[in-house]
């Protein structure tokens, strides 16, 4: 074990997976899994063999996939799991096994129907019999956080003299508290007698929203290595985001004097990775990789970032994979940052009485939407009234699926400057790709789609679908556009036809 080093072990291939309406293939396991080793993570648990044939052949895929990281396979007290493990990773040269027993009273009895002295004479079995076929056996007690403390230290003793060289302590159920989880390691470390043969690691669910803080606890009260996942996904409230950990670790390297091999420069590219394979989006509000932890919407806020970004901000962007913070616009804003994001679309702002007016109007616009966009300021700079019709109206559109996997769409366009129709036809390799394609042949353009999602207006069948899309220009500049409507692939062309609104780079229209 390397002093001072914490570990990491990404779950989310396997707890993590066990989300809800998460259901990754072979392919999106190891797509993911070489990710998570470009992220730096040193044990990937790859998923639980025994329990269908499909994840036996992804643990064995990602086996033969990676070459730095450990690979995992997760175990039940049982040797017909363990053969499965061993059968999923046996030309696997870096690998693992991860044995599991319950040992809570309440799955001791609810669960398993097993005395003490029968699990602990299942874990000398089974740790021993596993122990004959890897050399690296990890054990974890299962509900641990609510198993007495000393019978506790007799589980984690026994798996050690039975060949376990990593111990986890899982938090199963959320139950637990930093203080709390902190001391429990601290007892393990005065109760077990081949402690320091052993590497000690946290698994923590967010039940009561204090997985990354109990992680945190226990790194600071002898844990060298740390279990989580991407995003934090996993069942119920999911489990310890890593990225936050490895962040933390490395913000406040001052208090926990730790290093870890965490490559934070991929972490935006794995957590975008993850979402999007497991079709969970990340909430905004995320810390380290949320769209808006680099965000600053308060005047007092704005104008601190803008004269030195550490007033506000702990964490670069840069840090993490993201290319800078945001200063979104909106009725807390501040001249500052107002005249800032005007100059940087081009605007001159040297004129104070014209600065003073366009301020004024931009202030009485904010306080009738959330948020300010780029679109709204082109038209505010260029004396145009919000309300007034959008320069491009989509008046017609079909998508027709092909037999080789393409779609093809056929959009037409009004264009309410030149008074003219607009009509094109393109394919893509999606719906949405084939629209966005055709619209930028029709109108002579090379733009980058940056973001898109769907929010649902209200809930039932009769929904109307609300799309948002970001595009950036070549020339750097970026359009915000939103579209309504009860089919949604309308909704996506109107808000790519809305964020094209003040572009002036359209071509042919």
């Amino acid at each position: 074990m390397k002093e001072n080093y914490v570990y990491f072990l990404d779950t989310s291939l396997r707890d993590g997976e066990q989300t809800p309406g998460v259901n990754f293939n072979t392919q999106d396991k190891v797509q993911i899994a070489l990710q998570l080793e470009a992220w730096g993570i040193d044990v990937i648990e790859a998923g639980f063999p025994v329990t269908s044939q499909g994840d036996f052949e992804a643990v064995q895929a990602i086996g033969k996939a990676v070459k730095k990281a450990t690979v995992a396979g997760l175990a039940r007290c049982n040797k017909h799991d363990i053969d499965r493990c061993y059968e999923a990773l046996e030309d696997v040269p870096n690998r693992q096994i991860h044995v599991f027993i319950a040992t809570s009273p309440i799955h001791r009895e609810a669960k398993l129907n097993m005395t003490k002295e029968e699990i602990l004479d299942s874990i000398k079995e089974h740790v021993a019999y596993a122990r004959e076929k890897f050399d690296l056996v990890q054990f974890s007690p299962e509900d641990a956080t609510r198993t007495e403390w000393d019978y506790l230290s007799e589980v984690v003793e026994t798996a050690i003299q039975s060949g376990a060289s990593i111990i986890n302590i899982p938090d199963t159920v959320g139950y637990t508290n930093p203080t709390e989880y902190g001391q429990l390691f601290k007892h393990l470390q005065d109760t077990v007698p081949s402690f320091d043969q052993a590497i000690f690691s946290s698994h923590c669910h967010d039940d009561l929203g204090m997985a990354t803080a109990n992680a945190l606890a226990a790194i600071e009260n002898g844990a060298r290595r740390v279990e989580g996942t991407v995003n934090g996904i996993g069942e119920r409230a999911g489990n310890t985001a890593l990225e936050e950990v490895a962040v933390a670790l490395h913000i406040r390297k001052d208090f926990y004097v730790m290093e870890t091999g965490i490559v934070l420069s991929e972490t935006k590219q794995t957590s975008d990775l993850v979402s999007r394979l497991a079709g969970m989006p990340v909430p905004r509000n995320k810390a380290v990789i949320g769209g808006n932890a680099y965000a600053h919407e308060s005047g007092i806020h704005q104008d601190g970032v803008l004269k030195n970004p550490e007033t506000y901000e702990i964490i670069t962007p840069q840090l993490v994979g993201v290319s800078g913070n945001d200063l979104p616009l909106g009725k807390l804003s501040g001249r500052h940052a107002f005249v800032d994001r005007m100059e940087q679309l081009g605007f001159e702002m040297s004129d104070k009485e014209h600065v003073n007016e366009l301020f004024k109007q931009f202030k009485d616009l904010a306080d009738k939407k959330k948020l300010v966009t780029t679109t709204d300021l082109y038209a505010l700079a260029q004396g145009q009234d919000i309300s007034d019709r959008a320069r491009f109206e989509l008046e017609r559109l079909q998508v027709q699926f092909l037999e080789d996997g393409k779609h093809i769409a056929t959009v037409s366009v009004h264009d309410s400057q030149k008074d003219k129709m607009l009509l094109n036809t393109g394919e893509g390799p999606g719906s949405v790709e084939a629209i966005y394609n055709t619209i930028n042949e029709m109108l002579g353009i090379e733009v980058r789609l940056t973001d898109y999602y769907v929010d649902a207006i209200s809930k039932g069948a009769d929904s109307q679908a609300q799309v948002h899309v970001a595009i950036e220009t070549p020339e750097g500049f970026v359009f915000n556009g939103t579209g309504i409507d009860f089919d949604v692939l309308i909704a996506s062309g109107k808000a790519y036809l809305h964020a094209l609104t003040f572009y002036e780079g359209v071509q042919h229209a």
